[in-house]
């Protein structure tokens, strides 16, 4: 997530500034180099709509854009440094400096180096090195390093006197390694070269590579070179304030599009809001949207990462594409339709879809449905009352056990919901079925007050309360017959995508079931107040 993050705030500072957005492959480190690093890495970038201008697959003025591919250009400019005095050959040993990081650190010393090598006169290093020794390429820091102005921090730089600092008689030196034994670069060389060689104008990057800069400074310094400007964004951590790991968050972008179907622009819209502040009222943007409002005010210091925030765009975006239908929405459906069978969905097909299509069902579901969807998985436990059948006397709690909903005596809402039947196939639509339960509110206040549970205290009120408490005791039951009770769209939606038969089944079923349990109860004798109910 942080890589893409860098990543997103490069491209855009590209795309908003009218510049080009570059790829280069850093893979000169082959312990860490994975074969197909480079192959998953312009994937994960293309899926998120992050294209580049200039690359390894696309070439460019300023190729090639593998740094393992410039390696004689990184040895030219060591030597350069070499030659100036600003760098050093270093022949020690690992186990020498495994012991000298070993002793620094029981003395409670940074594990810097010594500067051992720097003594030996040029011409004996370089016969040395002539030879075959094994050595690696040193920076020599200068006793103080420049300052330089961050775009996000301001002037930063260490004052400090580098090449005087003892403790403990022990010299310390940040020397870095700019030339590997292998002859490979560090990201300290290789960087400064290709940033100056490929005309980069700006760098964002994480924080944590801000005391890297005055060192990278050194090298511009010494090779006359100008430096980009520098924007360093914070780190993302998690609730305990931990940099971001696999086992704690930063989930790969495969994770994120393949496992939890997360839509690319949710995820870059989410990154985004990641350490960058903006003025915008809503933090809902497209790509372009985030293009065009995008600035360099990012904020200072690190950023908590929780996921509240993705699954809240997950939705937001959910619905904008059912509203828009198209390939985003397709895709949406291709995915859930792949996992029906995962669900034992096509088990019930016969059942609810009564020779529906069921990829048409499923479209019909996420249209009514689209501000609540996160995932796959979610949609299916959550939606699971659309594909399998309600059995009304195994619900708990369950409404047939009791004989008022809101006050309302259940066997008028039974008798109110049977009226629905009055709406034909042909008018079997959302909005008709929903004016048909208004209507059938309405038409049962108009008369007269709806009856009230005596045993409740309360008392006959006005059309208008008796009009609310109605509609939300019918509302109520026809969510329990219909859905099991469980949230989602509202009930003319559901009755909509349900169908006109398989409305009816399961409002009978749930009428049928709430008569078998009154006429149980009056057999075994109920209290007064139930029976005035159940007659």
């Amino acid at each position: 997530m942080g890589s893409l993050r860098t990543a997103l705030f490069n491209f855009l500072l590209a795309r908003a500034t009218g510049g080009q957005f570059l790829l280069r492959v850093e893979d000169t480190d082959n312990k860490r180099t994975v074969p197909d690093a480079e192959e998953r890495l312009c994937r994960d970038l293309r899926w998120a709509g992050l294209q580049w201008d200039e690359g390894p697959d696309i070439g460019g003025p300023y190729g090639p854009y593998r740094q393992s591919e410039r390696t004689a250009l990184y040895r030219e400019y060591a030597d350069k440094l070499l030659h100036s005095g600003h760098a050093y050959r270093c022949f020690c040993s690992a186990e020498r400096l495994n012991a000298l990081a070993k002793q620094r650190n029981q003395l409670g010393l940074p594990t810097d180096y010594d500067r051992t090598c720097a003594a030996i006169p040029a011409e004996e290093s370089g016969e040395r090195a002539a030879k075959g020794e094994a050595h690696v390429v040193r920076l020599k820091v200068p006793d103080q390093y420049p300052e330089f102005l961050d775009l996000v921090y301001g002037h930063v730089g260490k004052k400090k006197n580098n090449g005087m600092a003892f403790k403990h008689g022990q010299p310390a030196f940040e020397d870095p390694v700019l030339l590997k034994t292998d002859g490979l670069p560090t990201y300290h060389l290789a960087n400064v070269v290709d940033d100056h060689h490929m005309k980069i104008t700006h760098v964002i990057r994480a924080a944590e590579w801000m005391s890297s800069t005055p060192k990278h400074l050194v090298m511009y310094n010494a090779f006359g070179w100008q430096p980009p400007a520098f924007a360093h964004v914070g780190l993302l951590q998690d609730q305990d304030r931990q940099k971001l790991s696999k086992r704690k968050f930063d989930l790969s972008i495969r994770t994120f599009e393949q496992e939890l179907g997360i839509f690319p622009e949710a995820l870059i819209n989410y990154v985004a809001l990641l350490g960058w502040s903006h003025s915008q009222r809503s933090d809902f943007f497209s790509l372009q949207q985030l293009i065009d409002n995008f600035d360099m005010r990012f904020t200072k210091g690190n950023t908590i990462v929780t996921f509240g925030k993705l699954w809240h765009l997950q939705k937001h975006f959910a619905q904008l594409y059912a509203e828009q239908g198209g390939t985003e929405f397709e895709s949406i459906i291709d995915r859930i339709y792949s996992s029906a069978a995962q669900y034992s969905v096509d088990k019930q097909q016969n059942l609810i879809l009564r020779e529906r299509d069921l990829k048409s069902y499923l479209a019909m579901i996420v249209r009514v449905d689209a501000k609540n969807f996160t995932t796959v998985e979610d949609f299916y436990h959550r939606n699971a009352y659309f594909f399998e059948q309600i059995v009304h006397s195994d619900l708990e709690p369950g409404y047939q056990n009791q004989s008022f909903i809101h006050g309302v005596p259940i066997l008028d809402l039974i008798k109110a919901a049977e009226t629905i039947s009055y709406v034909n196939a042909e008018s079997w639509n959302s909005t008709i079925l929903h004016s048909k339960i208004s209507e059938i509110v309405t038409s049962s206040t108009e008369a007269r007050g709806v009856p009230i549970d005596i045993s409740s205290g309360m008392e006959e009120r006005p059309s208008d309360v008796d009009q609310r408490a109605l509609s939300k005791a019918l509302h109520t039951y026809l969510r329990w017959a219909l859905a099991g009770g469980m949230p989602g769209p509202s009930i003319a939606d559901i009755m909509t995508v349900l169908g006109r038969s398989s409305t009816f089944v399961r409002l009978s079923d749930a009428a049928k079931s709430v008569r078998e349990q009154g006429a149980s109860k009056r057999e075994s004798g109920v209290p007064q107040s139930e029976a005035i109910a159940l007659k």
